[in-house]
């Protein structure tokens, strides 16, 4: 028997999902998604064929990935900021059959849908209606409530990786057993029946969508936050009670912004396990997490590709600074040189993984980023690192992204996380420039706080207290903005590209 028909018949009326005042019960979901799962196997679609799933957070996008898996069809999530060319891409990269889309999508959905050959279906999850698809009331009225059962071997997600060095890629993953993962859900303390799940993130993430996944199986109650607000997340956890979540560095920081007078408003004490990944975090984002929710942060290193890897626990996170943890439950990690060989404790080199359960099959249609991946049963999305004596990984930066000045290596995320640290700085990014001297010298890109003022010296001489003097910033320029992708992540090649234009290497 599959999960959600298990929960529904040892708990009929307890809540699966909640979103704002909207509520269903097992049953519901239960009887909901067999309804959609057989009027889209009435439709044609068939195990194995993907369908994109590209709608703001609402309980009908959870639905459609439900009924999605039911069938054995694949999701394929959709980032909500791509551009009309990057939209039509994904349509047509994917060989999507179907499309479910919000009310906020359907203009660009009429723009590009002919652009995707082999789109049959589109489903629309709001109010809006058009001649040319479907609306989810409609198969739901038609659809019956018996089970559909996929044929055996089918199943998994494909997640578009942002691009920032070319076109997006499917990373494709088959469903794994849930008990192959259970090891890792037990390290994060996130995997009691009785959990009340936030999600917060957009589902087109691999973490909230993977999260909030995982709390369907486990027959935990899902709460779905539309958009993320920040003391509306905290009027949530009160609400609902919840006790776990994920969080982005970005949601963190933002929780931890709010003046003390509003977090005093709000009870969170029901909170005990917030998950954090995705990007590097300030150390003092954390400090302030573990001060006000008390020993309930914890942190893991992983991909779109390669799930988690690692975990921090919320007693190691001020002992281990900059640590993203030790490696997970059933994982295997190693750090490797450029011949592929392994390095001692304390060197840093490329971060690989042993291939094991819920790890990508490859990219769709994409062999030669595939192979780019792998060295034999080692993977790796190309992050530089190194371990210590105690087995704690320590995340320095993206192989591409290291600066080498004078033939030393540095790594931008050290110096990034000491810039976070001054008062006046919201954000910072850090790359080579080119020296004639040296080949190259650290540069400093930095964002300031709203009317915050402070003097490159001052920030170069507060690096200087708190790095060693050849990773410190010889330079800072201010932004008013940084260049993001279409995942709000920063692509930092766009503010070092003016600095090596019209040269032939780069050193």
């Amino acid at each position: 028997m599959d999960p959600i028909a298990q929960h529904a018949q040892a708990r009929p009326d307890h809540p699966a999902l909640i979103e704002d005042e909207r509520r269903w019960s097992w049953r519901q979901l239960d009887d909901r998604r067999n309804r959609l799962a057989s009027a889209l196997a009435a439709r044609g679609l068939v195990a194995g064929e993907h369908v994109v799933l590209y709608a703001h957070n609402t309980l009908e996008v959870l639905l459609a990935s439900a009924a999605a898996r039911a069938l054995g069809l694949i999701p394929v999530p959709m980032n909500h900021r791509l551009t009309e060319d990057e939209v039509a891409y994904i349509l047509e990269n994917s060989d999507a059959a179907a499309v479910f889309a919000g009310d906020a999508f359907v203009p660009m959905l009429e723009r590009v849908r002919g652009r995707a050959p082999g789109l049959r279906h589109v489903v629309l999850l709001g109010v809006e209606r058009r001649p040319w698809a479907e609306h989810i009331e409609d198969l739901l009225a038609k659809g019956s409530p018996a089970p559909v059962d996929a044929p055996a071997g089918f199943g998994g997600s494909m997640i578009y990786t942002a691009g920032t060095t070319g076109k997006p890629k499917g990373a494709f993953r088959r469903a794994s057993d849930p008990a192959a993962l259970m090891p890792r859900l037990v390290a994060l303390n996130c995997v009691a029946p009785d959990d009340v799940h936030l999600v917060a993130g957009p589902l087109y993430h691999s973490a909230p969508g993977g999260f909030a996944l995982y709390a369907t199986t486990l027959g935990q109650t899902v709460v779905v936050m539309r958009r993320f607000e920040a003391e509306a997340a905290l009027a949530t956890i009160e609400r609902h009670r919840c006790t776990t979540t994920f969080m982005a560095p970005t949601l963190l920081k933002r929780l931890v912004d709010l003046p003390p007078a509003v977090r005093a408003r709000y009870d969170v004490s029901s909170m005990r396990s917030i998950v954090m990944a995705a990007a590097p975090c300030p150390m003092r984002v954390k400090e302030e997490i573990l001060a006000w929710f008390g020993p309930v942060l914890y942190e893991f290193y992983g991909s779109t590709e390669l799930g988690v890897n690692t975990v921090l626990a919320p007693g190691d996170m001020l002992r281990k600074p900059s640590s993203c943890g030790r490696a997970a439950p059933g994982v295997e990690l190693a750090v490797l040189d450029d011949a592929g060989q392994p390095l001692p404790a304390g060197q840093p080199g490329e971060l690989h993984v042993r291939r094991g359960p819920g790890m990508f099959e490859g990219y769709y249609k994409n062999d030669a980023a595939t192979r780019e991946t792998a060295r034999g049963e080692w993977l790796s999305v190309g992050d530089v690192a190194w371990i210590d004596e105690d087995g704690f990984v320590f995340i320095c930066d993206r192989k591409r992204d290291m600066i080498i000045s004078g033939g030393v290596n540095i790594y931008p995320a050290e110096i990034e996380d000491a810039l976070h640290r001054h008062p006046a700085v919201e954000d910072a990014a850090v790359f080579g420039v080119p020296d004639p001297e040296w080949g190259e010298r650290v540069h400093a890109a930095v964002q300031l706080r709203a009317g915050a003022e402070v003097a490159p010296a001052d920030l170069i001489a507060f690096c200087r207290r708190h790095l060693a003097d050849y990773k410190t910033p010889r330079e800072v320029s201010f932004h008013a903005d940084f260049p993001r992708d279409s995942a709000g992540k920063l692509v930092k090649r766009l503010l070092r590209e003016p600095h090596w234009a019209g040269r032939q290497t780069r050193v």
